[in-house]
């Protein structure tokens, strides 16, 4: 099921990241947002924007348009809204032991999240069908 998400990418004007936008952020364990970003990165055009994985590398956070979170129903994942109160865009990772895997200026700021819901879903699909190999 597609649910309306908000298309306004969160745009930083590269020169001035206090100005930045705030985004929400779509968490996943790791096995399956490494994959997901194998997925969008091997698609057409850059379809994958800025991730973070935390210090243990357990999770891998991808940040989509503010507003995502409203209508976020993905299984095995969380959506953090911000409502303007939370990630704002900034180079220094936003949570002590965490790091940029796809840092700013290598991708955009956000990732698209029906573009992210459909890579996640592959990934899952991908994921399985290994484990049942063993």
């Amino acid at each position: 099921m597609e649910t309306s998400q908000s298309n306004e990418p969160c745009t930083s004007p590269s020169s001035a990241v206090e100005d930045a936008a705030v985004c929400d952020v779509v968490t996943v364990p790791a096995r399956q947002g490494l994959e997901a970003v194998d997925i969008l990165r091997r698609g057409a055009g850059d379809a994958v924007g800025s991730v973070l994985h935390d210090g243990g590398c357990a999770t891998l956070g991808f940040l989509v348009p503010a507003g995502t979170a409203a209508g976020w129903d993905v299984p095995g994942s969380t959506c953090t809204q911000t409502d303007g109160r939370g990630l704002r865009w900034n180079p220094v990772p936003p949570v002590e032991g965490s790091a940029w895997l796809l840092p700013p200026g290598e991708a955009d700021l956000a990732t698209d999240p029906v573009v992210l819901r459909r890579a996640l879903g592959e990934a899952a699909r991908l994921i399985a069908a290994a484990d049942s190999c063993r």
